[in-house]
């Protein structure tokens, strides 16, 4: 499929204007419209093409993306609605109580404001908590509006509101409207006004006071920003987002997910197509790379996955909210306070995953679950932490735990393996299926990535690549053992190196930084083309490096090798002369497939990042 313009389905309301069809350019016959359902696989309203055909017809499944698939049928619906009297005040159902009462699903929507008059605005929740008793007598005494907030709005507003958030659009709003795909509404008061064949419409006020929050309602838009354009509302069924046009951008259809955009202002072009004022057209899925240009203002609606990613250390917890393409939403941190016990770090972890949802407005029902990165010895199919020196734990089943304070789905598994994840999933290794990651700091520690799944070994105990032997009764290693190449090739091992060559040749320049208390990884490489003693110690560290990095390919000759930690902001210094070792040594050379040695590119997100890709498919 080509990018399609839609052709929507029109409603006549009683309360509808005329602005849809005089304005926005909707073909009906219709008046007044109330309503274009701009993107409609609904059978009360579906969207169709130029040749009268529906979407939900000519769409094949992979073109409206991985996304939907998980979905029992299309998830979203988008409109335009112009309210030139009030509508009623109305609640919809969460999912679990439509599901049961009404086989159907429930709604949950969002009002992206294109057009308001002087003071026109909208109810949306009540002031304070109220009681059901409160709430029902309000209704009886045609007094609930003053037990709600009203908003006066303007255009480029966008209010995002939940099942079971009572609400009402008021006169003088156009509205695009993005929605669960479900015509389920509970009216709950009407101002008496009666359809077109003089009879009150009808009320559901039973089903209304079984489904509404009666909690205070607190208006907290979102304010984030992404590679396109402005973040509007997140989850499950919709992710909307403001794309504005001055010129233009390019953006990108992943396989993952159609796009569908509707035009709320100025006019322009869609890949060469023109695109008016209220136009609506589709993308599909895996389309590819798509140009917009002109100067006008999308409202891009889209089906994306999301997910928890936890990095846990020692002082702090870090989290945040991650997307199915590895964009970082919204991320925070929090203290760990180890001290105070494994039971209190998990109920932190379960502060800060309700802290990150409720930032961003969702609900634990909108993310696939948690992704946790953890110090230690890691039984990561259990969820269970065998050991961790650095956590003081000892068979602590964080899994079971977090997963019991939050609701949600967890996973767990060793931080240096989930580092691994993250940079072959959105990082340095990104497009391979298979990877080793290696971090040179205080220790020497590894991660295995083979057919895109890491490589744990029993009870995830595995994967401890710096406690290879490289050179027999070499070095002492903290792990009790001699010779590992964590011994030879971490942080720790070239201050030591460097230390001794200082110490042994007086002469050195290295001298020159003052005393051996001020040697960091980066003072032999600093000195190595000025000084031999220096560049004894860089070839020696290098030669060690190489010999555990040949070691690991030969082995399981991965797509990439992948070196982090501080050591590696010697960036070509370091590699450089790496590669060629690892080209020389290699086994059957150039005859077999050759492993690059590339530098981690996530930083300190590769572990909130690899969390996340633990829950990915």
């Amino acid at each position: 499929m080509e990018i399609v313009k839609l052709y929507p389905e029109c409603k006549d309301n009683i309360w509808g204007g005329v602005k849809l069809k005089e304005k926005y350019g909707k073909q009906t016959e219709k008046e007044p419209v109330a309503e274009s359902w701009e993107l409609s696989f609904h059978k009360d309203g579906p969207t169709r093409l130029s040749d009268g055909k529906t979407l939900q017809e000519i769409a094949t499944a992979e073109e409206l993306g991985e996304n939907c698939k998980d979905f029992p049928f299309f998830p979203m619906l988008v409109k335009l609605i112009d309210a030139k009297q009030d509508l009623s005040v109305q609640v919809h159902p969460s999912d679990a109580y439509a599901l049961k009462n009404e086989n159907s699903f429930g709604k949950t929507e969002m009002w992206y404001i294109v057009e308001a008059e002087a003071g026109a605005g909208i109810y949306l929740g009540f002031k304070e908590n109220v009681t059901k008793s409160e709430y029902e007598e309000a209704i009886k005494n045609h007094t609930l509006t003053e037990l709600l907030n009203f908003f006066e709005v303007k255009a480029g507003e966008c209010y995002f509101i939940p099942s079971g958030t009572i609400h009402a659009i008021g006169a003088g709003c156009l509205i695009c409207e993005i929605q669960q795909n479900s015509n389920l509404t509970y009216r709950v008061y009407d101002y008496g006004r009666k359809d077109k064949n003089g009879n009150e419409r009808e009320l559901h006020v039973e089903k209304a006071l079984k489904v509404t929050n009666l909690e205070k309602y607190e208006y907290s838009p979102l304010s984030f920003a992404s590679d396109k354009g402005e973040l509007l509302g997140l989850s499950r069924y919709f992710t909307t987002t403001a794309i504005k046009i001055d010129g233009e951008k390019k953006i990108f259809a992943d396989k993952n997910t159609f796009q569908c955009v509707t035009c709320v202002a100025g006019a322009g072009e869609i890949d060469g197509k023109s695109v008016a004022l209220g136009d609506t057209w589709f993308i599909p899925a895996g389309f590819g790379e798509v140009t917009l240009s002109g100067k006008m203002q999308l409202i891009e609606a889209e089906v994306r996955k999301y997910y928890v990613g936890i990095d846990l250390g020692g002082t702090f917890i870090k989290g945040g909210i991650v997307d199915d393409l590895g964009n970082i939403v919204y991320e925070s941190k929090a203290p760990t306070e180890r001290e105070k016990g494994a039971d209190k770090v998990a109920e932190n972890i379960a502060e800060l995953v309700k802290a990150l949802l409720k930032k961003v407005g969702m609900c634990a029902d909108d993310v696939e679950g948690v992704g946790m990165g953890v110090p230690g010895m890691i039984d990561s199919k259990n969820g269970v932490v065998i050991y961790s020196n650095n956590l003081a734990w000892k068979d602590f089943a964080i899994g079971e735990k977090v997963a019991a304070l939050t609701g949600l789905r967890v996973k767990i598994a060793n931080d240096a393996n989930v580092a691994a994840l993250g940079e072959v999933k959105f990082g340095a290794a990104k497009g391979y299926e298979s990877a080793i990651l290696l971090t040179l700091g205080t220790g020497v520690g590894g991660g295995i990535v083979v057919d895109g799944v890491l490589i744990e070994g029993n009870k995830s105990a595995g994967a401890e690549l710096g406690h290879s032997v490289i050179v027999a009764d070499g070095e002492q290693c903290t792990c009790g053992r001699k010779g590992c190449l964590e011994a030879y090739a971490s942080a720790t091992a070239l201050i030591r190196e460097t230390k001794r060559a200082m110490e042994a040749h007086k002469d050195s320049k290295m001298w020159e930084i003052g005393s051996t208390e001020k040697v960091t990884g980066k003072t032999a490489f600093d000195y190595k083309d000025e000084d031999v003693y220096a560049k004894e110690v860089v070839d020696g560290y290098i030669k060690n490096l190489a010999c555990g990095i040949t070691n690991f390919a030969n082995i399981f000759r991965p797509e990439a090798i992948i070196l982090g930690g501080g050591v590696c902001a010697e960036g070509e210094r370091l590699v450089k002369p790496l590669q060629a070792l690892l080209d020389e040594e290699l086994f059957a050379g150039k005859l077999g497939p050759q492993v690059p040695i590339v530098i981690a590119a996530l930083g300190n997100s590769a572990g909130l990042l690899g969390g996340a890709a633990l829950l990915m498919k």
